[in-house]
């Protein structure tokens, strides 16, 4: 087969010609004597060499040059990712920087980055309940406390399991709505002053609470289930509710934070009257809060149900901003809050 190849390769330069210049052989001469006298490697290297020359219009001392430049990187590649499992690599073989935590360790995580991490911040008021005003607000709050009854029954006092249902329900608005107004700003050669990236932000600080649940609870099978009906039925009816009327929208994802940070101020007491183990905290919890490296379910639970405070904040602000006629462009948005 090799001889094959090398006999087609010197017959379709033979038919061009043969020339010489400056006391130099053409190039298919030398090829074929090397062809000759090489092994089988070299025979595969040097057809596919002729090969792109062939196809290609850039002048031969080019092309050997570039030739010469693509073997040493991929020498070069081949010897740095030597013993390293080859998902390492990017894309075209661009490898990822070596990134350390603080403590000089490998960062293990593909999720999230360094300096996406953040302390939550724990001195926001918990208590603070937005007071229905008008027909919307009553309606958003009776829908959501009509919600909650379904949770109540099927969990019960199981928190960790209601904490995962909760995040993928509550991980939901904040894309919906972030890629509405990306569509919109898209649309009408508008900025969103910030808020596209202020409610992709919630979207992604509440998956991370469902990827920290999930390392907790370690859900069966018809819990999963059920994540999956609800997360397509609420995403589906938010998606037509934000469309429609967004003040209205926001108000309920508001009143929904409210439920959570009582949920996880109900898991936290089962916590301290031992109730529920308090076990170590899950690693990608301690890297995306900065928590203390030896932290336990507790301190997990704190901040996540701080995160929801500032949800809570965030959501009912931007339903204040739609109620006073305006758009939500009109009004700063409170980035980097988590």
């Amino acid at each position: 087969m090799n001889r094959f190849i090398v006999r087609s390769v010197m017959q379709s330069h033979l038919s061009n010609g043969r020339s010489i210049s400056n006391g130099h052989v053409c190039s298919s001469d030398i090829v074929g004597r090397s062809l000759e006298l090489s092994g089988q490697h070299n025979v595969v290297m040097l057809v596919r060499f002729e090969w792109r020359r062939m196809m290609s219009s850039t002048p031969a001392s080019v092309e050997k040059a570039s030739s010469g430049r693509e073997e040493k990187m991929e020498n070069s590649v081949t010897e740095e990712t030597k013993g390293k499992d080859s998902s390492a690599l990017s894309y075209w073989g661009i490898s990822r920087p070596k990134i350390t935590r603080a403590d000089g360790t490998d960062w293990p995580w593909n999720c999230f980055m360094p300096w996406e991490t953040y302390s939550a911040e724990l001195s926001i008021d918990l208590k603070k309940r937005h007071v229905p005003k008008n027909f919307i607000d009553k309606f958003a709050f009776r829908i959501v406390k009509l919600l909650r009854l379904p949770t109540d029954i099927f969990f019960q006092r199981r928190y960790g399991s209601r904490a995962m249902m909760l995040e993928t329900v509550a991980a939901v608005p904040g894309m919906v709505g972030g890629m509405l107004l990306h569509l919109k700003s898209l649309r009408k050669f508008q900025q969103s002053g910030g808020w596209i990236k202020a409610l992709l932000e919630e979207a992604e600080n509440e998956r991370m609470h469902l990827m920290t649940m999930v390392e907790l609870v370690k859900p069966k099978w018809y819990e999963r289930l059920l994540v999956l009906t609800v997360q397509g039925v609420f995403f589906n009816a938010f998606f037509v509710l934000y469309m429609l009327s967004p003040k209205l929208a926001h108000r309920i994802v508001g009143y929904l934070e409210e439920e959570a940070i009582h949920s996880y101020t109900e898991y936290l007491k089962d916590i301290e009257s031992g109730a529920i183990e308090n076990v170590a905290a899950p690693a990608i919890a301690i890297d995306y809060w900065r928590l203390p490296k030896d932290a336990r379910l507790k301190e997990v639970i704190t901040v996540i149900r701080a995160d929801e405070a500032h949800h809570r904040d965030v959501n009912h602000f931007a339903s204040d901003i739609h109620f006073a006629g305006k758009e939500l462009k009109d009004a700063p948005a409170p980035l980097g809050y988590h």
